[in-house]
């Protein structure tokens, strides 16, 4: 059966959602936390790590588990929303433009808050730098990452623009880079392109696990494109991650920045280099690799990782979804994580479907109009 891109689309966004809600609970934790706390892996939803979340040191004031999103949903939802209201490629000054005036003006329903408050309320300092270097600092957007923490910030809401350039996995990763300027610089800009033409490459028809990874090799730059190969080599040895989890933190170690310590940083941590990558990205692609693309065994390795395992479920399920659809996505997570979250997980998803086929309706036209210019410049041959 062929997918349609309103298929593939529903599974990248609902996909996406569904991996965040999974691993929002355990973010942060080592697996060995994760095995003891819960009486072995999670295989599904459950509640927060601590019964008094609203007060407990470091998770407070945040609901994490019961089915909640996290910031990586509302991000990713905001930039589907910039999609709506530009209706066609989107680059560093729409995030100027129409998201920033977004997290600031418009209140929405924050599950983890349990509340309706800004998006601002919600995001992390790393998030809340665009506001305060667009709407305050008057900085030119394609320059307004530099000088953030590079982190997945960027990368972690850039679904969106593989589904806008589904099957053009290059023309995912210009847009995104161009986009994650205003937010990101150095390896975690680059992670947002290359995340990005993950997704438009697991749209092509015939997509595997094996040929998103090949083209995410194929287009990454620096440390980035090194974490990925050594990851991935070393998932190509697992069939299942319960086996895998230790080889793929060792693998992406000498290129993560943090350190062993999740919660307390190294030195180095965050700071640009072309030596490094963030963690995230690889390791999403290599529980892709360790379940051929299994939606399932690929976001359960993500969130059983632990460290910023909500961000990395996020990226292992958008690809996911993409690639085989939203069928893949089991239902009963789905449905409990839009009535938890209150979101209707769908109706971003249809949205975005519709802006791309007029995105790919004005590429034609552009491309048209320069194959015409270019014949009558250089000459009909």
């Amino acid at each position: 059966m062929t997918l349609t891109l309103e298929d593939r689309a529903a599974g990248c966004l609902v996909g996406a959602a569904v991996g965040d809600a999974l691993g929002g609970p355990v973010e942060g934790w080592s697996p060995d936390q994760i095995a003891q706390r819960h009486g072995g892996r999670v295989h599904g939803i459950v509640g927060p790590w601590y019964e008094d979340w609203r007060t407990a040191r470091p998770i407070a004031p945040y609901h994490k588990g019961d089915g909640h999103v996290t910031d990586d949903t509302l991000m990713t939802h905001a930039l589907v929303r910039v999609y709506e209201a530009v209706r066609d490629h989107l680059d560093a000054y729409a995030v100027a433009e129409h998201l920033v005036p977004d997290l600031m003006t418009n209140p929405r329903w924050i599950p983890e808050l349990e509340a309706r408050a800004l998006p601002l309320q919600r995001i992390f300092l790393a998030e809340k730098w665009i506001v305060s270097r667009l709407h305050y600092g008057h900085v030119d957007p394609r320059e307004a990452g530099s000088g953030n923490i590079v982190n997945c910030g960027a990368a972690m809401y850039m679904a969106p623009v593989g589904i806008v350039n589904a099957g053009n996995p290059a023309g995912a990763y210009a847009e995104a880079l161009d986009i994650a300027g205003a937010h990101q610089s150095s390896y975690g800009r680059e992670a947002a392109g290359v995340f990005a033409a993950a997704v438009a490459a697991a749209c092509r028809p015939g997509a595997t696990a094996s040929s998103v990874v090949d083209t995410a090799l194929a287009l990454a730059k620096d440390g980035t494109r090194e974490a990925i190969a050594a990851v991935c080599e070393a998932a190509a040895r697992h069939r299942d991650f319960e086996s895998a989890l230790a080889p793929l933190r060792a693998a992406v170690a000498p290129y993560d920045s943090v350190g062993p310590d999740y919660r307390s940083p190294s030195l180095g941590a965050r700071r640009p280099s072309r030596l490094h990558a963030i963690e995230e990205l690889p390791i999403a692609l290599g529980m892709l690799v360790v379940s051929d693309g299994a939606y399932e065994g690929s976001v359960l390795g993500a969130v059983n990782y632990g460290r910023d395992c909500d961000s990395i479920a996020t990226m292992a399920g958008a690809i996911c979804g993409a690639l085989a659809g939203v069928s893949a996505v089991p239902p009963a997570w789905a449905k409990e994580v839009a009535e938890a979250s209150r979101l209707d997980l769908h109706a971003p998803a249809t949205a975005l479907a519709a802006v791309a086929r007029e995105g790919f309706a004005r590429d034609r036209d552009r491309r048209r109009a320069h194959e015409a210019a270019f014949t009558s410049i250089a000459g009909a041959r």
